[in-house]
């Protein structure tokens, strides 16, 4: 996932290199929930990602997909943080995710900075 310009200065100065290595060399390319392949293009079909490249094994080429209204994509890793602390680089708080599975793993937390937003600088008066 993109990072906020406002929390840029919360990673550190390598995180280039931490986020490299656990895409690339920890997780081998693969998304650690579900196994997708990074850089891989297909489309999701529930919860099974159908590469293009495979079509021609009785699976839906490019076009079909489109037809059926599947939205055809390229997985990208993303290194997320388990516990939402950009500070907190210890490789057992990290993991490679595809954007799918950092989506979904990010809903609750999402959620909640979004009320917190929201409500920020509300005063709530008890009567």
């Amino acid at each position: 996932m993109p990072i906020k310009t406002e929390n840029k200065n919360r990673y550190p100065k390598n995180w280039n290199e931490i986020s490299h290595y656990i895409r690339v060399v920890r997780a081998q390319g693969k998304c650690e929930f579900c196994g997708v392949e990074n850089y891989s293009i297909g489309f999701w079909m529930r919860d099974k990602f159908i590469k293009i490249e495979n079509s021609h094994q009785g699976e839906m080429d490019e076009l079909d997909a489109i037809a059926a209204g599947y939205k055809i994509i390229k997985i990208v890793l993303t290194t997320a943080h388990l516990d939402h602390i950009p500070e907190n680089c210890d490789e057992s708080n990290l993991k490679a995710l595809c954007q799918r599975c950092h989506n979904r793993y990010d809903v609750k937390h999402r959620k909640h900075t979004r009320h917190e937003t929201k409500n920020k600088g509300v005063l709530f008066i008890n009567f």
